[in-house]
């Protein structure tokens, strides 16, 4: 009898120490489930905050720079009457300006007096108040102001040549504007006297620019070849990388 009450309490022993091998199991079961639940969550939440934080970030794939293949034409022009073509009623400059403008699609500003009868109609004349303002290096005003040359990478600059130079007018642009860092590209219309050293006048007035190989139109051809003239614009133009 007390043999078997031993053997009896044996049994309960083991019974016992099964049963808590069992519960040990089980939670330890539980305890990783609910870790593997939690860390599913915790990635998905960790994700969401990548996602958030990518959405917060500015967009750099597809939009440019301010000023980043821009193109400005900036030119003076004059109608009335010319040398050789008798009275016009667009200047030849902005003539050539349209041509230039239709292939790079560039924004034009047109330079002005301020007084709007400031330039003689009579080619005469005009010759005199030409040559009085380059023997006294005048600046004369003009309309408005230049728009805002950060946002151009290059500018075109035309004008007529006036006994042999800029008109001083454009003296005035150049002198009233910081062009360092653009790419200038001048141009002009005349009657043989070509370029007449426009380029290497614009970089000594325009300290810091980048002047490129101009071009010269005649102001006959501007008026009566216009033909002509586009194929030359566009030919210059594509040497340019227009």
């Amino acid at each position: 009898m007390k043999g078997m009450n031993g053997a009896l309490r044996r049994v309960k022993m083991i019974a016992l120490l099964l049963l808590a091998a069992a519960f040990v199991l089980s939670f330890a079961a539980c305890k990783g489930s609910a870790g593997t639940a939690s860390g599913g969550q915790s990635g998905g939440a960790a994700q969401a905050d990548t996602s958030a934080a990518a959405d917060d970030l500015p967009d750099i794939s597809g939009g440019k720079d301010a000023g980043t293949g821009k193109a400005l034409v900036i030119y003076f022009s004059r109608t009335g009457e010319q040398y050789t073509v008798g009275v016009i009623e667009k200047g030849n400059t902005a003539i050539v300006v349209e041509m230039i403008a239709d292939r790079t699609g560039a924004d034009i500003f047109e330079v002005l007096p301020v007084e709007e009868d400031y330039y003689p109609y009579t080619y005469s004349e005009l010759t005199e108040v030409a040559m009085k303002e380059q023997d006294e290096g005048a600046r004369p005003a003009y309309q408005g102001g230049l728009p805002d040359l950060s946002l151009y990478d290059t500018i075109f600059i035309g004008a007529p040549v006036w006994w042999g130079d800029w008109p001083m007018i454009m003296y005035t642009v150049f002198e009233s504007a910081d062009f360092s860092g653009k790419k200038l590209v001048p141009f002009s219309t005349h009657e043989g006297s070509g370029l007449s050293g426009f380029d290497r006048k614009l970089s000594s007035a325009c300290h810091g620019s980048d002047v490129l190989e101009g071009l010269a139109v005649r102001g006959n051809d501007a008026q009566n070849d216009q033909d002509k003239v586009r194929g030359a614009v566009n030919d210059w133009l594509s040497e340019l990388g227009f």
